[in-house]
């Protein structure tokens, strides 16, 4: 296939994990999904396995999973079978199967100590086309004294952290997501950077200084300044698109110079309050 037709080929399965993703509660059945493509249902088992390495009704139960993963890790007062009922499962017991077969831990297991690196390796995403051009805009961001947890180490592990974080705010009353803005400080790189030398800040707006705690939340700034902004809708497993796209092409071409800040995330709402698909994310790359 030429280059065209490639991307025609690869937007029809775009609009297969885009439903899958917003409908993960509902029918997903080979005839429904094939007719979201467009594609022969007889054919349409072996296309997908071809395409994402990995067949339609394991991609669809992982993607249940996954969700059903984040509610048990951050939603500590939802009942286990209402999440299994969610995931389409008949009961928590066949749940607490295929679960613990992806994850070698059971649902209880992993609400109480979920092993996120083994999580991720399970969650290695088959790709899709991107996005080009992204659409950049320029805005003047305000300075915001925000409280920080420091994450350093292994970025499977960024999920452990943010919990930390989300427990403080609900502890403390200082930066309550309701009504605070949230960010991600990234200075390095996962894709390049040695897991032990990762290094992403999670932060909530404050008011006022957060005094000395014992969950290891200190006090930082974000400056005021230019950024450079792609807003990204979706999954934050495909942040990295638009940061790349940032630094990879709209900068070499757009004449700007980089402000001595690392890039940074604002998170416009957040899981598990908002369905994954509706996540909003702006990636701010700060300018001089």
């Amino acid at each position: 296939m030429n280059g065209t037709k490639e991307a025609a080929y690869a937007q029809r399965f775009n609009r297969v994990f885009a439903y899958i993703d917003e409908h993960l509660s509902e029918d997903l059945s080979l005839e429904c999904l094939s007719g979201v493509a467009n594609f022969s249902k007889f054919h349409f088992h072996r296309q997908f396995s071809q395409y994402a390495g990995i067949s339609v009704t394991r991609y669809t139960q992982l993607m249940r999973l996954r969700r059903a993963s984040y509610r048990l890790a951050f939603e500590d007062d939802t009942p286990i079978i209402e999440i299994a009922l969610e995931a389409c499962f008949e009961n928590p017991e066949s749940f607490s199967r295929a679960f613990k077969n992806a994850f070698g831990q059971t649902p209880s297991q992993f609400r109480k100590a979920p092993a996120w690196q083994p999580w991720h390796k399970q969650y290695q995403l088959p790709k899709r086309e991107r996005r080009l051009p992204m659409d950049v805009t320029i805005i003047d961001f305000p300075e915001t004294r925000v409280a920080a947890l420091e994450h350093r180490g292994a970025p499977a592990l960024v999920n452990e952290s943010a919990k930390k974080f989300i427990d403080w705010r609900k502890l403390s009353g200082h930066s309550p997501v309701a009504t605070s803005e949230t960010f991600g400080l990234a200075y390095d790189d996962p894709a390049t950077t040695p897991a032990e030398q990762f290094r992403f800040d999670i932060c909530g707006s404050v008011s006022d200084p957060v005094p000395d705690n014992d969950h290891g939340i200190v006090n930082k700034t974000i400056p005021a300044g230019r950024c450079a902004v792609v807003r990204h809708l979706g999954t934050h497993d495909r942040l990295s698109d638009a940061a790349y796209y940032l630094y990879r092409q709209w900068l070499p071409e757009s004449g700007e110079e980089l402000r001595d800040f690392p890039l940074f995330f604002h998170y416009r709402n957040l899981m598990p309050e908002t369905p994954e698909h509706e996540l909003v994310t702006d990636v701010c790359l700060p300018l001089v």
